[in-house]
């Protein structure tokens, strides 16, 4: 016998309302309603991106890396979709130092690959690379938004995740046109 499905529509949240991790009843407009949002809607993109590279093998690793950067992605919705005082009690996976460091790790091997920046480059190139400047910048609109309000109630090392991981997506963008050996276009004053 078929296992029963879950209905995808509860209809609760027809009345402009949803629940948080904790079961708490907030507006759909609430602050930290936006900024999970904007969480998900940047792990979106990263899953378009990653479809753009799904075809290379030499990005084998990037496509690994952006695996785990959406897993994290993840466990940082969870935490903003929950009141400061919950995460614990529901052991919501937390961001930490380690997350950090891989995601540096991760640029600094890109990097080194790719020619000293002394210019503005103007955002672009290939499907993939114009993708990830894309994830860049929703990146950076996340850090705006999950700054609004009390940052003391945010995830520790939300932050600094959501920092890093823009100047990932950048140099990422400058290494999937550096093996496709695309120029960079130079902003031109």
């Amino acid at each position: 016998m078929a296992e029963k499905k879950t209905k995808i529509y509860t209809k609760k949240g027809d009345d402009g309302f949803t629940s948080l991790v904790g079961g708490q009843r907030v507006h759909k407009s609430e602050q930290m309603i936006e900024k999970y949002g904007e969480v998900d809607e940047l792990n979106s993109h990263i899953g378009l991106l990653l479809f753009y590279m799904s075809d290379n093998e030499k990005l084998k690793i990037c496509i690994t890396c952006l695996k785990n950067i959406q897993n994290r992605l993840f466990d940082l919705g969870s935490n903003l979709a929950s009141r400061s005082e919950d995460r614990s009690r529901f052991k919501l996976p937390q961001m930490n130092d380690k997350m950090i460091k891989s995601i540096e790790s991760e640029i600094d091997r890109l990097d080194n690959d790719l020619a000293p920046l002394k210019n503005f480059i103007l955002p672009g190139g290939n499907l993939a690379a114009a993708q990830a400047h894309i994830c860049r910048t929703v990146c950076r609109r996340v850090e705006r938004v999950i700054l609004r309000g009390d940052s003391t109630l945010l995830p520790p090392f939300s932050l600094e995740f959501i920092n890093r991981l823009s100047d990932y997506l950048f140099v990422l963008a400058r290494y999937l046109n550096h093996i496709e050996n695309i120029n960079e276009e130079l902003w031109e004053l």
